[in-house]
């Protein structure tokens, strides 16, 4: 067995943590392996078995949920927001989901691959991302994800 490179490391877990306010249990992105600033980002979640929603979803097959596979979706294009300049300071959130759907179940084991672009910023308060998630280059998941934010 060798060991893996950190050559496809952009941003680390802790640099990701200096740039989100996410914290364990929701801290959802373990690497960015490519960013263009205020554009697009590629980034990796790690899904293990010993992750606390697979106690209950499900007991005896453990499934993702989509929420969370969505949150972590979220999270990479909150990254491409948090490298924009001049923006106001303040907190991003959901404010709609458009067109996602979810083609496969995501399991633990599963290693997702998370690519955000940036398609649109209004007034430096209201952005929208188009987002995708794969496993083993297959498509999981995929939609557009709005964001407003908040003082």
């Amino acid at each position: 067995m060798t060991e893996s490179s950190n050559s496809d490391v952009v941003l680390t877990s802790e640099q990701i943590a200096g740039l989100l306010p996410h914290r364990y249990p929701f801290a959802l992105v373990d690497r960015v392996t490519a960013h263009e600033p205020g554009v697009s980002a590629t980034a990796i979640k790690n899904v293990t078995t010993n992750e606390p929603q697979f106690q209950g979803h499900f007991p005896g097959r453990p499934l993702m949920p989509g929420v969370l596979i969505v949150e972590a979706m979220a999270q990479v294009g909150g990254i491409i927001v948090a490298h924009i300049p001049d923006l106001p300071k303040g907190l991003f959130v959901f404010a709609g989901i458009d067109g996602v759907r979810f083609r496969r179940p995501v399991v633990p084991g599963d290693q997702l691959v998370i690519y955000c672009e940036l398609m649109s910023l209004k007034r430096k308060r209201f952005g929208k991302v188009k987002a995708e998630a794969l496993v083993a280059d297959d498509l999981v998941c995929s939609g557009e994800l709005l964001f407003s934010l908040i003082d």
